[in-house]
Parts: structure tokens; sequence; C-alpha cells
């Protein structure tokens, strides 16, 4: 699972920085912005964006859903716009799971 916790807690996270977070161009961030409404960074006046700790969940559970299960955009998107409260949810549940799997994987590498 390429989705990289941020190490430090930030406000506000570049659009590099959430890019790099989940190893995909900027440019794949700007499109999905552009297809769901969920994801909403600030934007300076300058027209930089701004992307809080809630705008990177919604990218990762856009991420999920399209990179993950397979999903194209559109079925992502009538997911999302026909149950997202399960939706996500199920989201919250598979990525503890990860990180269960996760820390007993370095568990076992140690023993």
């Amino acid at each position: 699972m390429p989705y990289k916790e941020p190490k430090i807690e930030k406000v506000y996270y570049s659009i590099g920085e959430v890019a790099e977070m989940f190893e995909v161009n900027p440019s794949l961030i700007r499109y999905w912005e552009s297809q769901f409404e969920n994801i909403n960074p600030k934007k300076t006046p300058g027209g930089k964006r701004h992307y809080m700790l809630k705008d990177i969940e919604q990218i990762h559970l856009v991420y999920h859903l399209v990179k993950e299960k397979g999903m194209t955009l559109s079925g992502a998107q009538q997911k999302l716009k026909d149950n997202r409260n399960d939706t996500e949810s199920n989201h919250v549940i598979v990525k503890k799971l990860q990180q269960i799997k996760d820390l007993l994987t370095g568990m076992r590498d140690e023993l």
C-alpha cells in the first residue's frame, strides 16, 4: 500500500507533498479534485492548493477505490454517491487492518 502517513502533522500540505504520500503525479490529484466534490483544498489568492488532513483522507478514500480496488472513476463516484457512510467505514476498517498487518509483519521480521 503506497500511502505514506505524514511524519510531521501540519495544518496544510502542498500538492507535491500529497502526491508524494500516494506516489502519484500532482496532476492526478488535481484531476481527482475536479471529479470528486469531497476533495476541496483551500486555495491561496495565487492559486496554490493547501490540503488539510480531511482532504488527504478523502484522497485516500478515492485512491483506495480507484487504485487498490480497481474501480473506474464513475464507479467510485457512484459508490460514494449511493452509500458514502458505508464506503468510508469500510475504508477505515481496511486501513486499520493494514496497520495491524504491518505491525505484525514488523514483529515477525524482528524475531
